[in-house]
């Protein structure tokens, strides 16, 4: 048995020992021998912005170029070379890509919750939108030009945005990150039941709508409480829609009487829309334009029934 126990303890040793020179043969080497094989990247890796943690001189050499995502390079150079010997992000599962780039990127995207965002909680990486070193793009370092890239998943709405009234994102006038957080965003005040998914916020945790429609910012005397609780949503389709200004119905009077159906507390004193009354008789074309009299729907500071 003391024979025994000293070979085990003598094998210890020696693949201990063994494990340890392994280790200590994978250290940072200088970045200039990655250009011996990856020419065509390192020729081009100046104009790359990552480029600047060489071109500072500061950085330690686990922050410093190559080595700064891929790991040191000792293993990799002694071997000639192969995947095994390097952190090859092509062999990464998505959460250890995402931890190395949050090793540098920690500071803004982690405030964005990336962790817990759509994207990453469906098995998306880094990756998977940006391309570190043959980028299309010259914005993020993205695969492709960002709508591209974005209606790869998201064909419904490259479909939407094909409708007759939409949001010129086709056209190049507004990109999806105008609206969207695609690292992830926190739980708005508005819609807080949908969670609109990775919906950007405005000023003072407000819907992305107001950044360019500030006219219907406010804040007003007299509030309509579908802008405010449930959103611009609640009446528009923010992505395209067959209805002008992208209403989610064709007739005016019918979207409003979802909610203004004489039910619960919507309506004028707490009784609902007097819809037969001679003077508010919605099966008469004159009074089926709601917005006709209600001029001020998203809100007044004159009138409690947004009549001016």
């Amino acid at each position: 048995m003391l024979q025994m126990f000293g070979r085990r303890f003598l094998l210890a040793i020696v693949f201990g020992g063994a494990c340890i020179a392994q280790a200590q043969a994978n250290r940072y080497v200088s970045n200039d021998l990655c250009k011996t094989c990856h020419s065509a990247i390192w020729n081009a890796f100046y104009k790359n912005p990552h480029f600047k943690s060489i071109a500072s001189g500061k950085e330690p050499p686990e922050n410093t170029g190559c080595q700064g995502c891929h790991g040191p390079a000792g293993n990799h150079v002694d071997n000639g070379g192969g995947k095994d010997t390097i952190r090859a992000f092509s062999m990464l599962p998505p959460e250890q890509a995402l931890d190395t780039c949050l090793r540098c990127h920690g500071q803004t995207l982690s405030r964005a919750n990336i962790r817990t965002s759509q994207h990453t909680l469906n098995g998306m990486a880094c990756t998977s939108c940006h391309s570190i070193h043959r980028s299309q793009s010259v914005h993020a370092l993205l695969r492709k030009p960002q709508t591209a890239l974005c209606e790869e998943c998201h064909t419904d709405v490259r479909a939407q945005f094909a409708m007759p009234f939409k949001h010129r994102v086709e056209e190049g006038v507004i990109a999806c990150t105008d609206c969207h957080n695609p690292h992830g965003s926190f739980a708005p005040t508005w819609a807080m039941a949908s969670r609109p998914r990775h919906v950007d916020q405005a000023m003072a945790n407000e819907e992305p709508c107001l950044k360019c429609h500030a006219d219907k910012r406010g804040p007003f005397i007299f509030e309509h409480l579908g802008v405010r609780v449930d959103g611009c949503e609640t009446c528009h389709a923010p992505h395209g829609s067959t209805n002008s200004r992208l209403l989610l119905r064709p007739v005016v009077f019918t979207l409003c009487l979802e909610c203004h159906n004489g039910a619960g507390n919507f309506g004028r004193q707490g009784k609902g829309v007097p819809a037969q009354t001679s003077n508010h008789n919605m099966a008469d074309p004159r009074y089926q334009n709601c917005t006709a009299c209600h001029v001020r729907i998203h809100g007044s500071n004159a009138d409690s029934n947004f009549l001016r």
